[in-house]
């Protein structure tokens, strides 16, 4: 990995995140449902809905994406059977610094809340997973049912970059080799999370599930339990209306739809066409479940070596390796304080 060559960009980032900690105001905001059905006959339909969807709000979900809801049942039950492990037992599979992969606990501090998130996560990022797969003992069939679900995951993302590529005068498959799953520097990542619970009496206001964020990368699918709400959108990333005065949306999770956002690097690469958007996962309310909640997010990040260089050429080029860089170091820098 290079070393970043413009870190401003991270302190400029950071200072955007730590003014948008206030809860902010909550209102019914329709998130765009676009149906996949038929993808291939029906690509240009398609694609002005992920492009309209993507531009002006940020988010939109997905509905017959083609994932098998067993697949992703199936994917559910062993992260739940890996975070029911003792915790001396997951620390035998840690997070590698700097590669997004393994296990972590309550290690993420955002600047937006400067408090840990509530919450422990597994990265699976595959060039990385040597010694980090529990066993058929551990954990029965977790590594084979993961490797196939990231694949699929991976597939479907490519399909939604596909109709981008197009759209913003790249070849159709320009962001399916800018992550090549075959390469070295593949960086995408399979991220499962279990949100820990929350019960009445040790309610504290101070305290987020995640707090206000956006992602790094170029598309987050996140993938949600009917029943274990809690995930909410901001559309823009700017400072205008932040803190307390800023809208926020809640999501309702359904087992058959797979929630998706533009991230930071998309943006970027769009020339801030299409919109990163901000997001967290607030605690329970009184009288709402306060057990736990588990959800998985694929990353779409490009490959380390790929370089980002947009349409218009409104940014610089950089690495794909150098922009998360900058982007993790303006994150994570309140947990070294």
């Amino acid at each position: 990995m290079t070393t970043a060559t413009t870190p401003e960009y991270g302190l400029k980032e950071l200072q955007l995140e730590s003014t948008l900690g206030g809860m902010g105001k909550e209102t019914v905001r329709d998130v765009p449902l676009i149906d996949l059905t038929d993808f291939e006959s029906r690509r240009s339909e398609i694609a002005d809905q992920l492009w309209s969807a993507a531009t002006e709000v940020g988010f939109f979900q997905l509905v017959n994406h083609g994932l098998d809801v067993k697949l992703v049942q199936s994917a559910f039950a062993l992260s739940e059977a890996f975070f029911a492990l003792p915790n001396d037992q997951k620390a035998r599979f840690p997070l590698k610094k700097g590669l997004n992969a393994g296990w972590e606990f309550m290690s993420q501090v955002r600047p937006s809340t400067r408090t840990a998130d509530q919450k422990e996560s597994y990265q699976i990022t595959l060039p990385h997973m040597d010694d980090l797969w529990p066993n058929q003992t551990v954990v029965p069939e977790f590594q084979r049912i993961m490797l196939d679900f990231e694949y699929r995951a991976w597939r479907l993302g490519m399909d939604v970059l596909s109709c981008f590529a197009e759209r913003l005068g790249f070849a159709r498959d320009f962001f399916t080799k800018a992550h090549d799953r075959s390469l070295p520097d593949y960086q995408s990542t399979l991220r499962l999370l279990h949100y820990l619970p929350m019960p009445e009496e040790d309610l504290d206001e101070s305290l987020w599930r995640a707090g206000a964020h956006t992602d790094f990368d170029c598309l987050t699918m996140v993938f949600q339990k009917e029943g274990q709400g809690g995930l909410q959108v901001s559309p823009g990333k700017d400072a205008e209306g932040a803190g307390d005065n800023r809208e926020w949306s809640s999501v309702i999770p359904r087992d058959d739809i797979i929630t998706c956002n533009i991230g930071d690097m998309l943006m970027r690469w769009s020339d801030d066409q299409l919109k990163s958007t901000l997001h967290r996962v607030r605690m329970p309310k009184p009288g709402e479940y306060r057990g736990p909640r588990y959800s998985m997010a694929f990353f779409c990040q490009a490959n380390k070596e790929v370089m980002i260089e947009t349409p218009a050429g409104k940014y610089p080029p950089i690495s794909a390796a150098d922009y998360l860089l900058q982007r993790i170091q303006a994150n994570f820098a309140e947990a070294k304080k």
